[in-house]
């Protein structure tokens, strides 16, 4: 699963063509979450309220960039990687 970014322990990634709706995946410790890009709500798994808050943040901040990295995975392409939260 390619890694897009990360910050304070949690790692962010896409796998490549996977299905719809877009989507990436955050990992902290052994916890581990998918987060429906558009609407920022989770489609499964869990993750500790505070790290999932700053994941949320995160990605509400680059969600377009987050869409592009959806469209290269579709296609097989490589990803581009992400700021990570400051």
């Amino acid at each position: 699963m390619p890694e897009i970014t990360r910050f304070l322990g949690i790692v962010i990634a896409m796998y490549y063509n996977d299905h719809a709706p877009p989507h990436f995946y955050a990992r902290y410790g052994a916890a581990k979450v998918e987060i429906d890009i558009q609407t920022l709500s989770v489609l499964a798994g869990k993750l500790p309220p505070r790290a999932l808050g700053l994941v949320i943040e995160w990605a509400s901040q680059h969600q377009v960039e987050l869409m592009a990295d959806w469209e290269l995975a579709r296609q097989q392409k490589g990803l581009n990687q992400i700021e990570p939260l400051e």
